[in-house]
């Protein structure tokens, strides 16, 4: 089977790309692992920046449909010390530069504008080569193939697309998070709802923190973060839930106990999310009828850009097809030479986000940056 656009992947930014691709006419074909679109939650909430998000979603044609699922008092940000003492708390002034939407919801609109049968669920790739016409060959666990005239790689940070572009791999960056929450929170965990507040918030020490975000329906979503060799992970038995969360929990001995309480009154099983990055300033050659967008093209620690940056290298990538019909390359060329531009910076500063956040000087050097960008998010 031949196909004239593949796309690997049915994240934020493989959605938006085969979205731009269908308001300008052009065939797509989205294949994805998970068997269907609710195989999984979608994580937690996410903020959709002005300049690059949602001119992602403004030319998938979708803004509107954006606008009907932010969340209001989201932008909220607090920074804590371990005690619980507020240093910094930034109400939410409904702007619309970066609001806060649930990422299960994003995914829903982008998925729904898409024609059925667009989304290929149920095709896990297990690998991918070159053909001798250029073309390139994807193979599925199943046992299915299927040929791209025009293959794009949208699956995440351990992508099977990439080798056919480049060498490099995920390396870990020495801390991990560790994914709990808290359901009816007001009211089974008031002292907790309260410290959090009404958006996101961050508790912080060198070396290690307590992350939260408020999510509709008094849900707090949170993400404990330690910076730790990645075998002190692996000597935790996390399909031990009590036991997992009882080791988090102790490397926070003298926390705050509703700080604590996020770990230690976990309501899902605790969930290891390690963090990797590809090579500062990643880029390759240019390789014909090939290209990577989004986590699989640079990879970096959690800034509040990622998918951003993959929605917009999606819509990016689909008005440069769009514009160059007769000349793949031309728009291959383009799209990427201003991706890595972009993505070059924005890992930059996600590393120096990290260190703010877990460095010598945490928690006041997340307050000073907040003060010196004057809109936290």
């Amino acid at each position: 089977m031949t196909t004239p656009v593949t796309i690997i992947g049915a994240g934020l930014g493989g959605l938006a790309l085969a979205r731009v691709l269908h308001v300008h006419g052009v065939p797509v074909t989205v294949y994805e692992g998970e068997a269907s679109a609710a195989a999984r939650t979608q994580g937690g909430m996410l903020d959709i920046h002005e300049y690059n998000g949602q001119l992602a979603l403004k030319a998938a044609g979708l803004y509107d449909e954006f606008t009907g699922l932010i969340h209001a008092g989201g932008q909220e940000t607090r920074v804590l010390d371990p005690t619980g003492k507020v240093l910094l708390d930034d109400p939410d002034d409904g702007s619309s530069l970066r609001p806060e939407v649930p990422r299960g919801e994003l995914r829903r609109i982008l998925l729904e504008s898409l024609p059925g049968g667009t989304v290929q669920w149920g095709h896990r790739v297990t690998g991918a080569c070159t053909l001798a016409d250029g073309r390139h060959e994807v193979t599925f666990d199943h046992g299915a193939t299927v040929t791209a005239s025009l293959l794009v790689g949208a699956d995440g940070a351990w992508s099977r697309i990439r080798p056919l572009v480049s060498g490099a791999r995920p390396e870990y960056v020495g801390t991990s998070y560790v994914e709990t929450y808290l359901y009816e929170a007001d009211t089974r965990h008031p002292d907790t709802a309260r410290v959090v507040g009404g958006g996101g918030m961050m508790a912080l020490t060198p070396g290690q923190g307590i992350q939260a975000h408020r999510e509709p329906g008094a849900v707090l979503h949170t993400y404990v973060a330690l910076t730790r060799p990645a075998g002190w992970f692996a000597a935790i038995d996390f399909t031990d839930a009590d036991a997992a969360r009882a080791r988090v929990a102790a490397e926070f001995d003298g926390w705050a106990p509703e700080l604590t309480a996020l770990i230690t009154d976990g309501e899902t099983p605790p969930v290891l999310r390690s963090l990797h990055t590809l090579p500062a300033g990643h880029r390759w050659d240019r390789v014909p009828g090939v290209t990577l967008i989004g986590d699989a093209a640079h990879l970096m620690p959690p800034s509040g850009e990622g998918a951003n940056l993959a929605m917009y290298d999606g819509s990016e990538l689909g008005r440069a097809i769009a514009a160059h019909p007769d000349d793949l390359e031309a728009a291959l060329k383009q799209a990427e030479e201003a991706m890595f531009t972009r993505s070059s910076a924005e890992a930059a500063d996600s590393a120096e986000l990290h260190e703010l956040m877990f460095g010598d000087r945490a928690p006041q050097s997340m307050v000073d940056f907040f003060a010196r960008a004057g809109q936290p998010g």
